[in-house]
């Protein structure tokens, strides 16, 4: 016969065990939140402070709504328990859905913010209450936050390293949702016989796993459909990596590449960005040998460059193996590439450039910058002044580099700006554009230690460089001529700033 104490140890266990569940589902919620925000609206940082700072502050709110809560409280519990699981659990597909067909989207977001803290912040009070009675305020206090901080830091660790990478955001929003619920479940099948309303609890316990886990299941189709309702063309590839959103379209006249939601290129006018990227500067070069690429993991630029029969050896820096690999394999997109990831003299490395970079040593003849536009602190670390004096230290004598630039016709201001800190970085610098459809005007910086002169070594077959061309291209008509700008630094990262506020005003 099982005794009172065992009984009593038995239910303070498994309500301390529900804290740790509690705790690690509720910052799987922020962290999906703030995630999925970065993804759809850009500017991590902005995002998951203010997702971060919203969420605590509707935990507040919940934590002081408990007081409210007078009777029943374990079947309270269990009831939020269940709104909690099917909030969060549903939150990340409903907001995929809903980016692009509703005109307010921020407002649906923070209000699904609210609601999951609101009740995650009922949750820890009421376990307190329920406990008070069995345990003494001193071990009941430090317990709970025991548990408490042990799942935050579960939650913490695992969000990146596993579920993003190997479930995605939503089977990891299902995934957490269906905890929640068995909670509710587990805890109201221990306790039936205290609870009045035991079996409406638990048949709504068992429709919500039911739905969670068709939810789970079908996430994949999920996430399909959202896409279908984003991108006009069909969608013939789509990938979750731990850095990005892959998605490939087919129209009918050409292929399209989106990271994030971004288009990257068109099949039908990516020879214009990828040789006005490369040509102008390399063919500058007497017999350039020792090329390295940042970015461009499609290999288009690595293509225009291996048209130089003096080039050796191509060193490829991409952070993402999904897009490399995808590039490397696919029949469609080596065909576009020429094969050029295939080839002999290229090596890929996926690694993030500012890391890999610092511990070089050799010098290359020619560095081509083709990293997403500066959305992001993470990504506007790579126009630094820190990270451009790295690439000046490992540019050979008489070597040039070029970077994409975004447009300087839409962020006149952050093309200006990327210019400037090439200069602060020691560099002589020569701007330039070119009209590319799918994009419009596109800009990018030539940087030099010293100007060569302006004597072109073309190969043969380009479709949009000549000389004739390239001339065209340093001329900046007066709504994209230069402006004073401040130079981007690690510290103030005021290239984001300025690209976000741009490109909002732009496309509002």
């Amino acid at each position: 016969m099982t005794s009172k104490r065992d009984t009593a140890a038995s239910f303070e266990w498994l309500l301390l065990i529900s804290v740790f569940v509690v705790a690690t589902c509720g910052l799987i919620y922020e962290l999906v939140a703030g995630t999925l925000a970065s993804y759809l609206l850009g500017d991590s940082v902005t995002q998951f402070s203010t997702i971060i700072g919203t969420y605590l502050f509707a935990m507040g709110i919940g934590s002081y709504l408990s007081k409210f809560l007078r009777s029943n409280l374990l079947s309270w519990f269990i009831t939020i328990e269940l709104l909690v699981g099917m909030v969060g659990g549903f939150s990340a597909g409903v907001l995929f859905i809903l980016f692009e067909q509703v005109v307010y989207f921020r407002v649906i977001l923070y209000a699904l913010v609210v609601l999951t803290g609101t009740l995650v912040g009922l949750e820890l009070p009421l376990l307190m209450r329920i406990l008070k009675d069995r345990i003494e305020f001193s071990d009941l206090v430090s317990r709970i936050f025991t548990f408490d901080y042990i799942g935050a830091l579960f939650a913490s660790l695992l969000f990146p390293l596993i579920f993003i990478p190997y479930l995605g955001l939503l089977r990891t929003s299902f995934f957490f949702g269906f905890l929640n619920v068995s909670v509710a479940w587990v805890v109201a099948y221990r306790f039936k016989e205290d609870i009045r309303a035991y079996p409406r609890l638990k048949w709504s316990s068992i429709i919500c796993l039911l739905l969670l886990a068709t939810g789970f299941i079908f996430s994949e189709k999920l996430t399909a459909l959202s896409e279908t309702l984003t991108y006009p063309d069909k969608i013939v590839y789509a990938k979750s990596s731990p850095y990005q959103r892959i998605v490939l379209t087919r129209g009918v006249n050409d292929w399209r590449l989106f990271l994030n939601g971004n288009l990257q290129f068109s099949s039908l006018d990516e020879y214009r960005y990828h040789e006005a990227l490369i040509h102008p500067g390399m063919s500058r070069l007497k017999n350039p040998e020792n090329i390295l690429v940042l970015g461009g993991g499609d290999g288009m630029a690595v293509r225009e460059i291996l048209k130089y029969p003096s080039v050796k050896k191509i060193t490829l820096v991409d952070l993402d193996p999904s897009v490399t690999t995808l590039f490397r394999s696919n029949a469609t997109l080596q065909k576009l590439n020429e094969h050029s990831l295939s080839s002999a003299k290229v090596s890929v490395i996926n690694q993030d450039a500012f890391v890999w970079i610092r511990g070089q040593e050799k010098l290359f003849d020619f560095i081509t910058i083709d990293f997403p536009d500066p959305s992001n602190y993470s990504l506007g670390k790579l126009y630094t002044t820190s990270f451009y004096r790295e690439l000046h230290r490992i540019l050979a004598p008489g070597g040039c580099l070029v970077i994409q630039s975004t447009s300087p016709f839409v962020a006149r201001k952050s093309f200006w700006i990327i210019d400037a800190t090439l200069h602060k970085a020691g560099f002589d610098t020569q701007p330039y554009h070119c009209y590319v459809p799918s994009f419009g005007e596109w800009g990018f910086v030539l940087a030099f230690e010293k100007q060569p002169e302006e004597t072109y070594h073309f190969p043969n077959g380009l479709k949009f460089v000549n000389e004739a061309s390239v001339a065209q291209l340093y001329n900046f008509p007066p709504d994209m001529s230069a402006v004073e700008s401040a130079y981007n630094t690690l510290n103030n990262q005021v290239l984001v700033n300025t690209f976000e506020k741009e490109w909002a005003d732009y496309t509002r």
